[in-house]
């Protein structure tokens, strides 16, 4: 694999989509580009689904789904290569291993990612997957509020799955040409970050310095060289579908890229760093992920790092998307719990394993 590509801070938010909500059809440029790029059928339906670092889109004909479409935030990845290293190891993973993954559908004139100018002259990519019967395994663990057995169990699939993908990046050699952008600490962190600066965000005097110390300790532990490798970097539950038969499959690889191989762990963490239960479901990752590969006491330590790094990046998230696109009361948590979060880091660098639910 050739050496990660770096890609524009901070890409601007969807201007074209700002109107829509979920279940708004697709504005009429978009759909008359998909149904010709595809082969699709007039009547095709298009509804958003979410607007984040892309725009997705459910694909209908005669009002049963058949994909999901999405079409990607310009500049958020530099070019359609990048793109296409993404769906190059998502064919790989499905050809190779156990790991359930959605189909990815070519355009009709077979190539994976779909370029085109829209009314304006602006310039789009748009990839499309095969629709993945189910519901999204987060929303299904909220139902009735958090069952912890149950979530303990999900989260050691989590772990296992991911264990599995990054043994899958160990031993496949990736097609010639191959590249895809860095997650590295300043990638994430700082004025440079490609999702925005959590400097940003509404924060006390006392919350800024906490994050400030919080991010040079863990910046201090992660100085040293640890396991880099492709990863998903957004393994969490409401990346997984799980079906009728409780089989989970794994999406959204938009963010997939080089990185340290913990990165996937606290990525599965997102948002809920702060919770009472967090420490049991970092317990059930951790033991998931040993059912398929090792991990050191040092690992630990770095994965206790990069769970700080992600809950600061994930703050400065925050500060570029919209408010809808995490549910008001995650949302509201973002900036209390971030600075609870990092500080009980600073007091006790290992919390995060300290599994007090039994």
């Amino acid at each position: 694999m050739t050496a990660p590509t770096a890609a524009p801070a901070s890409a601007p938010p969807f201007a074209q989509f700002g109107a829509l909500r979920r279940g708004d059809p697709a504005p009429g440029w978009l759909h008359r580009t998909v149904v010709d790029a595809w082969g699709l059928p007039a009547t095709t339906s298009l509804t958003l689904i979410a607007v984040s670092e892309n725009a997705t889109f459910r694909v209908a004909t005669g009002g049963s789904p058949v994909g999901v479409l999405r079409v990607h935030r310009p500049g958020y990845v530099a070019d359609a290569a990048q793109i296409e290293a993404e769906l190059h190891w998502v064919r790989a993973i499905a050809e190779d291993t156990e790991v359930r993954v959605p189909e990815v559908l070519p355009v009709r004139d077979g190539s994976l990612v779909h370029s085109f100018t829209d009314d304006a002259g602006s310039a789009w990519f748009a990839v499309q997957f095969g629709f993945v019967d189910g519901e999204v395994l987060e929303d299904v663990l909220a139902v009735g509020g958090v069952d912890l057995d149950v979530v303990r169990t999900r989260y050691a699939e989590i772990g296992a799955t991911t264990a599995a993908l990054h043994d899958h990046v160990a031993a496949w050699t990736p097609p010639q040409g191959f590249t895809r952008f860095g997650w590295d600490l300043d990638d994430a962190l700082g004025a440079g970050s490609r999702w925005g600066d959590w400097r940003g965000a509404a924060l006390s005097p006392e919350q800024r310095d906490v994050c400030e110390r919080g991010e040079l300790a863990a910046r201090d532990v992660l100085a040293t060289a640890t396991p880099t490798g492709l990863v998903h970097a957004d393994l969490r539950p409401s990346n997984l579908m799980v079906d009728r038969a409780g089989r989970l499959t794994v999406i959204d690889f938009d963010d997939c890229g080089e990185a340290r191989l913990l990165w996937d762990f606290a990525a599965a963490l997102s948002f809920i760093e702060h919770e009472e239960f967090t420490p049991a479901l970092a317990s059930a990752w951790l033991a998931g992920y040993r059912t398929v590969r090792p991990l050191s006491e040092e690992d630990l330590e770095v994965a206790a790092a990069l769970s700080v790094v992600r809950r600061l990046q994930m703050l400065g998230w925050t500060t570029t998307h919209r408010q809808d696109a995490l549910p008001p009361a995650v949302w509201a948590a973002q900036v209390p719990g971030t600075a609870r979060v990092v500080g009980d880091y600073l007091n006790r660098p290992l919390w995060l394993f300290e599994d007090r639910a039994g």
